[in-house]
């Protein structure tokens, strides 16, 4: 993986655009990096290379494959350890602030305005002068079943994460895509037993992603929901199938799909007019989506795959900026809301 390394520090030395990334199950690394200075962008999905798009969906940097160098190589975990860390130390005004949105939100679905509302925060953690390079490869070890990334491009900056949740996957017309929710930490041994209102969360993304994709596709099936696990952390997750009608479909999904519920809540426009107003930072890239669009580099077959900016970090200069959100419904409790995004904090600490 040497070779793969020098051409990160070379991209981040010169400035030029890179991705780095290795799919969840996958036993190796593939590094798009853009050749020449300039900032690219998507304009209609039918491009060939890798996005990186902000939640928003005012941004959508790109990287063509085109103007680019690919490297594929095997991922040598031989010299990666892990050490054990402890939960921090609770920030009291972060939690105050957290747990005052959460009962406002609350309040609001109460009265009728919203079925769910995924609230997030942003913690900023020292790391000196680690090495970039050090950390992907920790992320790369540590979670294996993720979609475990380095994104650099001059609109977004640097960003690291491992996410655990797909967008959609597109192949031979046939689309993929899943509904995540629900979240508790894995216990070993032992089976996770879900409330009502995770269940229930979990439903209100799975009947939004069906009803989403009528527009578009045909045959669209469903599995039963199951327990999905991502690091220390498990989920309740639903995969979804469907046959896309017309090729030139694909912006229209992505649109249709993006933000998902389980990133924004329910009706999704309003709750993202919500959560602009009153989270009170720019998300940014977190909750945004990025992945290969209309080619498998590691194949070269035709191919999108899209992931979901979840459990990352922005790096600037020497400080992390670390991105964590939960689901909240009518029966959220606010301190069980905050300690849920501590427990999800704890994927990216890991390898800081």
């Amino acid at each position: 993986m040497t070779d793969l390394f020098l051409k990160i520090q070379s991209q981040l030395q010169s400035g030029f655009p890179f991705a780095v990334y290795s799919k969840p199950g996958h036993s190796e690394v593939t590094g798009i990096f853009q050749n020449t200075p300039e900032s690219f962008y998507v304009n209609d999905f039918s491009e060939h290379g890798f996005v990186f798009a902000d939640f928003e969906s005012s941004k959508q940097c790109f990287i063509p494959a085109a103007k680019s160098d690919i490297l594929t190589v095997a991922i040598n975990n031989a010299d990666i350890t892990l050490a054990e860390i402890q939960q921090p130390a609770i920030n009291s005004a972060a939690k105050d602030a957290f747990e005052a949105l959460v009962a406002k939100s609350v309040a609001t679905i109460r009265l009728g305005h919203f079925e769910k509302i995924v609230l997030s925060r942003k913690e900023t953690i020292a790391i000196g002068e680690s090495s970039i390079i050090d950390i992907y490869q920790k992320l790369l070890v540590a979670y294996p079943m993720a979609f475990r990334y380095c994104f650099y491009h001059p609109e977004s900056g640097l960003w690291m994460g491992a996410t655990p949740e797909q967008l959609l996957k597109v192949e031979n017309k046939t689309l993929h895509t899943v509904a995540l929710a629900g979240t508790q930490l894995y216990k070993e041994g032992e089976h996770a037993v879900w409330e009502n209102k995770e269940k229930e969360e979990q439903q209100f993304v799975t009947d939004y992603i069906i009803e989403s994709l009528q527009e578009y596709t045909t045959d669209v099936r469903q599995t039963e929901p199951y327990t999905f696990r991502a690091g220390n952390i498990v989920h309740i997750k639903t995969d979804i199938s469907a046959e896309v009608k017309d090729t030139d479909s694909l912006k229209g999904i992505i649109q249709t799909l993006h933000p998902t519920p389980a990133v924004c809540g329910l009706p999704k426009q309003e709750a993202k007019v919500f959560l602009l107003e009153n989270e009170g930072y720019n998300r940014e890239y977190y909750a945004g989506f990025l992945g290969e669009l209309n080619t498998d580099y590691a194949t070269g077959q035709p191919k999108t795959d899209l992931f979901v900016n979840l459990r990352c970090i922005k790096v600037i200069d020497e400080t992390a900026h670390l991105y964590i959100g939960c689901g909240i419904t009518k029966d959220s409790n606010p301190e069980k809301e905050f300690l849920e995004t501590v427990n999800k904090s704890m994927t990216m600490r890991r390898v800081l």
